[in-house]
């Protein structure tokens, strides 16, 4: 794939640190390996009774689950296991569709939320996400499964914005049609893609609409496993 060649130099060259956050390398996450992510085949995934059993800590629902299913051998491949437990919590991620204003009314309109409640990561998605294309679900779970604590900065959502924005531009290298597709989360994901590629593969447009965004003014530009703001 042109993009996975072009994005796999570009990040190892920058140094950009992607996707290897763990118990024991959370101050220091290390650079994404030469021959890493694995090749990648397909979106397409198979909820085998087996795969079913696999996620029944995290979630029940079939659409969330092929969401978590689609990262499998993606440049987010972390977050898929983060969600089935390799995160700092050591447990299993829930993750669900919420009406999020049940939450906060602030948060009615957010697109998804990470939240930590007794000790037990959360990804809550907007409800009135549930019939977005598995393909954008999981460009979103990709980027919510690095929260993992209770602490954010600028540094930390402009890795997850990239995250993001890098597994949706893997996804429609495969499936350019996914882009066509009439969906509000579609749009964010094309949005975030544009600037991406704007940036030539790097965070640096990404980086400058998250701190124009209204939701995060407040935060420190750096968090535990995030201090590099070079990205």
């Amino acid at each position: 794939m042109k993009f996975l060649k072009k994005f796999r130099n570009l990040f190892v060259v920058s140094g950009f640190l992607f996707c290897t956050l763990s118990a024991n390398a959370i101050t220091e996450p290390a650079k994404i390996p030469s021959g890493a992510p694995a090749v990648y085949s397909g979106s397409d995934v198979v909820l085998t009774d087996a795969v079913m059993r696999q996620y029944r800590q995290s979630t029940k629902d079939e659409r969330l689950v092929g969401a978590a299913e689609t990262l499998k051998g993606t440049v987010a491949d972390y977050s898929r296991r983060a969600i089935l437990g390799d995160n700092l919590t050591g447990k299993p991620i829930k993750v669900e569709f919420r009406d999020l204003a049940t939450l906060n009314p602030a948060y009615a309109n957010f697109d998804a939320l990470g939240w930590k409640q007794r000790g037990r990561l959360n990804i809550f998605i907007n409800k009135k996400h549930e019939n977005a294309p598995k393909e954008a679900l999981a460009a979103v779970l990709a980027h919510e499964a690095i929260h993992q604590d209770e602490l954010n900065s600028i540094n930390e959502e402009v890795y997850c914005w990239t995250l993001e924005a890098a597994v949706w531009t893997q996804l429609t290298d495969d499936k350019p049609e996914l882009q066509n597709i009439s969906h509000q989360l579609v749009d964010r994901e094309n949005t975030i893609k544009k600037m991406f590629i704007k940036g030539d593969y790097t965070s640096k447009f990404i980086r400058k609409s998250v701190l124009s965004n209204a939701g995060y003014q407040g935060l420190p530009s750096r968090s535990p496993g995030f201090e590099d703001d070079g990205l």
